[in-house]
């Protein structure tokens, strides 16, 4: 079985994947570090892929597409996969269902975690770090003891220029622009699963068991 995950930036993607991993013996396959084990071993693709890596450019969706047909080729993946993190856009969505489709495999499904934007800006945006010891807070989920003060080292917490709300906000309309074509493609194919992603994390799992299980 091929699993896509789908949602938006902060959703719980990665989480619940590496949750699944364990529960359904299905490989995680997630496109960061697919490109940096490639690259670390310097294959053909990875060497390949360093160029655009390195510039700070999207990776070609042919080299992407080519090292994830080669990750789901080893022994792990003999029961399927679950892909975190591609496909993106439709264009890439169709290329890789061409791909597959030449190796006699396919998407079986495709999860979307749906999550209010407000909700993710909470959770993306609530992100502080010590500049000293590295040490990483969020305002709800892990406040320090003293607000704005880490509590290692006592320096003063400060937050990335990306993790302001206003550009989190923005970050999410960018994806939430080529997420909703996706969703149309699976939903399209009768392979979308739409799961509540604002309850417990632990009961997002289990249902999400159920599905793959069943």
């Amino acid at each position: 079985m091929n699993i896509v995950f789908l949602g938006l930036p902060g959703a719980g993607k990665g989480t619940q994947a590496a949750r699944l991993k364990e529960l359904t013996g299905l490989a995680h396959v997630t496109t960061g570090e697919l490109f940096r084990e490639n690259i670390r071993k310097e294959t053909p693709l990875g060497l390949k892929a360093k160029v655009f890596y390195d510039a700070g450019d999207l990776v070609p969706d042919e080299l992407t597409i080519g090292m994830l047909l080669d990750r789901i080729s080893e022994p792990d993946c003999a029961g399927g996969a679950m892909f975190d993190g591609f496909p993106r856009n439709t264009d890439q969505a169709k290329a890789l269902d061409d791909a597959l489709a030449e190796r006699g495999t396919s998407i079986d499904r495709a999860i979307y975690i749906k999550v209010a934007t407000d909700e993710l800006v909470s959770r993306l945006a609530g992100r502080w770090s010590c500049p000293e010891c590295g040490a990483v807070y969020h305002e709800r989920n892990q406040p320090p003891r003293v607000d704005g003060v880490c509590d290692n080292c006592d320096a003063k917490l400060t937050q990335r220029a990306d993790d302001r709300p206003d550009v989190v906000r923005n970050r999410l309309q960018v994806n939430q622009k080529n997420l909703l074509p996706l969703l149309d493609y699976y939903g399209g194919q009768g392979k979308l699963i739409e799961v509540n992603g604002e309850r417990d994390a632990d009961e997002i799992t289990k249902d999400l068991e159920g599905l793959l299980v069943a």
